[in-house]
């Protein structure tokens, strides 16, 4: 599987992956978005499990 980076150097072939990156702008999301109710309501797997599924999401759009 080719892996995307988000911040791809040339000549490396390594650092952060693309989905990870999607997923970090999702759960900010998730996580401002659900701030006013506590984040203790709706549990911090569930959000990290939205964001990666956002992030997954992501991915497949763009390759459309």
């Amino acid at each position: 599987m080719i892996k995307d980076y988000a911040f791809p150097s040339e000549g490396f072939d390594s650092g952060m992956e693309l989905r990870d990156y999607y997923a970090a702008k999702a759960m900010q999301a998730f996580i401002h978005e659900v701030y006013a109710d506590t984040i203790a309501d709706h549990g911090c797997d569930s959000i990290a499990r939205k964001a990666y599924y956002m992030a997954d999401a992501m991915l497949k759009a763009r390759k459309t």
